[in-house]
């Protein structure tokens, strides 16, 4: 792959998730951690909108926005960029001036072309802070993530020891393990356990052992999309959804809060609330909304109602005195 094509396809990577390393974009692309370091650079002098984080919470990211959307290049602008790249002067030799400057005015810009970079006298990342720990404190100390990188590499199958969520003991699991994922800055263990795919949270994975057999997956799977069907189907599962009031002053908080769960939000009302709906994967999950304390009434179903009021009658009666 050229080095003009191999721009537009780092582009491209970052266009399609929120964050990613310079490794995981050196092993798409085929090329060295230290070449996408360079063709990042290359964008960012481009007046491309991309950051760079150094540290454990790192990553490279494409900022937010309408820019930088490959979609809006016709199919000569974006056949001619594959061609020269970002360079204008190689552009210019082929004809090719204005459609590159075009193109590149739909990248950088949304109404103007890109300033010059004197006019520019702040850095990006002197106005752009990017911090991606954790809220309260640390998170929740991690086994030896190297180490069961190393064992998940000889390709044998884990008998771990772990501890489901909500639970005080932990069980012993033997899994065909398809490797680690990050996600949300947390990591997870990837593994078919008898022929199902599932997701094992480290800061709860107390101890494993590499057995003599080897891994056992599901025909044609791998980590990318069985971490990819994990996530849409924890997603899609919404086999209650609640509906409640809410006061205006704390929907900020619910949508922090909720996130994904967060599926409708109505227009307030007279009474300074508005309706919501959350989707939950079972009823007892109903009990997340109890931190909004008196500022939240769950209206439906009677189901979660219920078990609202039984919680609170519980904590009444345990805080009365």
């Amino acid at each position: 792959m050229s080095r003009p094509q191999r721009l537009i396809e780092l582009l491209a990577a970052l266009q399609t998730r929120r964050r990613t390393t310079a490794e995981a974009l050196a092993e798409e692309l085929g090329v060295s951690t230290r070449t996408v370091l360079r063709d990042v650079r290359a964008l960012v002098d481009a007046g491309i909108p991309v950051l760079t984080e150094r540290g454990k919470y790192g990553g490279i990211s494409l900022l937010p926005g309408d820019q930088a959307d490959l979609s809006k290049l016709t199919t000569g602008e974006a056949d001619l960029l594959r061609a020269v790249g970002l360079d204008l002067d190689r552009a210019r030799q082929l004809g090719g001036e204005a459609a590159a400057r075009s193109a590149l005015r739909k990248l950088t810009s949304r109404r103007q072309p890109p300033p010059a970079r004197d006019e520019l006298p702040l850095a990006l990342t002197d106005v752009i802070a990017i911090d991606n720990r954790p809220w309260f404190g640390d998170e929740a100390p991690l086994p030896d993530v190297a180490a069961l990188v190393r064992d998940v590499r000889t390709a044998r199958r884990l008998r771990i020891v772990y501890r489901r969520s909500g639970e005080a003991s932990a069980r012993e699991l033997v899994v065909d393990p398809y490797g680690l994922l990050q996600r949300g800055g947390r990591w997870y263990l990837v593994a078919d356990r008898d022929g199902r795919p599932r997701m094992f949270a480290l800061s709860r994975l107390l101890r494993w052992a590499v057995l003599d057999d080897a891994r056992r997956l599901r025909a044609g799977a791998d980590l990318a999309g069985t971490a990819r069907e994990l996530g849409e189907a924890l997603e899609r599962r919404e086999h209650v959804v609640v509906t409640a009031r809410v006061d205006v002053a704390s929907l900020d908080l619910a949508r922090r809060i909720l996130g994904a769960r967060l599926r409708t939000v109505g227009e307030p009302g007279e009474d300074g609330r508005a309706e919501v709906t959350v989707a939950y994967g079972h009823t007892d999950a109903v009990r997340q909304l109890l931190q909004f304390g008196e500022h939240i009434e769950v209206v439906a179903p009677k189901a979660a109602r219920r078990l609202v009021e039984r919680l609170a009658t519980g904590l009444a009666r345990t805080h009365t005195g």
